[in-house]
């Protein structure tokens, strides 16, 4: 799947890709025409790739081929056991985790689940949990306490699930609990925005002692679709809700809402998920090794003051 501002690198690549056949075929040496496009391709991908608008972030992170919350996990730990189950209603598959070993090291995993194809979207709800989604995530945060092993969460949501059923069964009391008892778990918490962190959705899982992006991610309030829908009664607005949400990683690393973006391969996540995969592994235990020397208390004390100081209150 290719997106509007990547079709000349596509359409250029389709040229070197003919000019090669070309060449074998007639056995021409047009190494030198070869090496001058293959320079022309790789300056127009760095060119395009860092001046992308924030819309055109937002496109790349629900590109269908970037990996998945399981994808990573598979990826990066060498032993996965998926937990289930909230104890009080069902088992939200929206809401994916269990305890891993990477390293020799046990974490505590858990994230947003997306599906591939339809069966599999509607089986995960599109990456929106409901209410037992983020009580079961608190369940696992809590397990993950009581055997003193660190947390990481890998968050990827167009929100949480807006559906009826979910307000009546307390979509808005989950969430916030989840906020509250996230500020005092004693063990290293690490969230990861690695697609889309929209609203309360993503926040549920998202108050740690580091609070990281990829590049090619998003983090807000609102998605662009409906801010554009809410302000000006049309989804066609949605870029210029974009850049007024300012809701990519380099807005958010300025604006102090994070604490650092993790750098993708070129074009995206997608197109090297083997080298996303040992670059997200190898910041996830640089993370913990910085997070488990201190003592509970300071990085309880540390985590309420970093989001204290977020915002900006003016008093009367």
């Amino acid at each position: 799947m290719l997106l509007d501002f990547e079709q000349p690198i596509a359409a250029l690549e389709g040229k070197l890709k003919e000019m090669k056949t070309l060449a074998a075929e007639s056995q021409v040496d047009v190494s030198e025409a070869v090496k001058a496009l293959e320079e022309k391709i790789k300056n127009l991908k760095k060119e395009t790739y860092a001046n992308l608008t924030r819309w055109q972030r937002v496109q790349l992170s629900r590109h269908p081929e970037r990996p998945y919350t399981l994808d990573y996990i598979n990826g990066i730990t060498d032993k996965f056991v998926e937990l289930h189950g909230d104890r009080t209603v069902s088992d939200d598959k929206a809401m994916i985790g269990g305890f891993a070993e990477v390293d020799g090291r046990s974490i505590m995993f858990i994230g947003q689940q997306k599906g591939r194809n339809t069966k599999q979207r509607q089986m995960r709800n599109f990456g929106m949990a409901n209410p037992e989604g983020y009580r079961k995530a608190l369940r696992l945060m809590k397990m993950a306490e009581k055997f003193n092993r660190p947390i990481v969460t890998l968050i990827d949501t167009p929100g949480a699930f807006p559906g009826l059923e979910a307000e009546e069964r307390g979509q808005g009391e989950a969430i916030a609990r989840n906020l509250k008892e996230m500020f005092m778990l004693k063990v290293p918490v690490i969230c990861i925005i690695i697609g889309e962190g929209a609203s309360g959705g993503a926040l549920g899982i998202a108050i740690g002692d580091r609070v990281m992006m990829l590049e090619n991610t998003w983090y807000s309030v609102i998605s662009p679709e409906s801010c554009s829908s809410i302000l000006w009664r049309s989804w066609n607005y949605k870029e210029q809700a974009a850049e007024a949400l300012k809701l990519t990683a380099k807005d958010m690393l300025q604006n102090k809402l994070i604490d650092g973006i993790i750098k993708e391969p070129l074009g995206g996540a997608h197109l090297d998920t083997e080298k996303m995969m040992r670059t997200l592994k190898k910041e996830i235990i640089k993370l913990l090794d910085e997070l488990e020397p201190l003592d509970a208390e300071e990085r309880i004390m540390q985590r309420i003051e970093k989001f204290s100081q977020m915002g900006v209150v003016l008093e009367g």
